[in-house]
């Protein structure tokens, strides 16, 4: 606010000058110029700033659903990220816990990489491969290598034998772009 109102002293002084000479009329002209810069990026910076307080409110809003859910933390849908890099699971009603596990609503994480569980997949337990990645010592975040271009990613909670729970419990498919 101070600096705008510094620029717009300037400016109007410049003005009250540009009566007198034609130096000052081109000091003006500048002065206001470097102030109408100035102010557009402020008002360019605050936009940033009020588009990334949104998307945070957005991503820590209660949420409608009270059901259990996982969710990327760190990523969303359409982000461009650079390889290596870290992806952090995050879940609401339910609880984290190492595979095998005894414990009422708990589970762990398993991460798909560019690959979909079939409805008949969905019977039997998730496997462990390049695209099915287990997380069941109750980890909540990795770090991928993953090679440029486009890639999906969902987040998949399961029970303590890696089977779905009924209902499953999987996040929103996104796409990153890793360069």
């Amino acid at each position: 606010m101070r600096t705008c109102t510094l620029f717009l002293i300037a400016a109007v002084s410049g003005l009250a000058l540009a009566a007198c000479s034609p130096q000052a009329q081109s000091d003006a002209a500048a002065a206001a110029s470097d102030a109408q810069k100035a102010l557009t990026e402020q008002v360019d910076s605050l936009k940033s700033q009020l588009a990334s307080a949104a998307t945070v409110a957005d991503m820590t809003a209660p949420h409608a659903d009270a059901g259990p859910a996982v969710y990327f933390v760190n990523l969303k849908d359409g982000d461009t990220v650079s390889s290596p890099f870290r992806v952090v699971f995050g879940v609401y009603g339910k609880g984290v816990a190492p595979a095998g596990t005894e414990k009422e609503n708990t589970g762990h994480h398993h991460l798909l990489i560019d690959t979909e569980l079939t409805d008949e997949e969905m019977k039997f337990a998730i496997p462990n491969d390049e695209t099915h990645k287990h997380f069941g010592g109750g980890q909540t975040e990795t770090v991928l290598t993953l090679p440029p271009g486009q890639h999906t990613l969902q987040l998949d909670f399961g029970d303590k034998d890696h089977n779905q729970f009924s209902p499953p419990v999987m996040s929103k498919k996104i796409t990153v772009t890793v360069q």
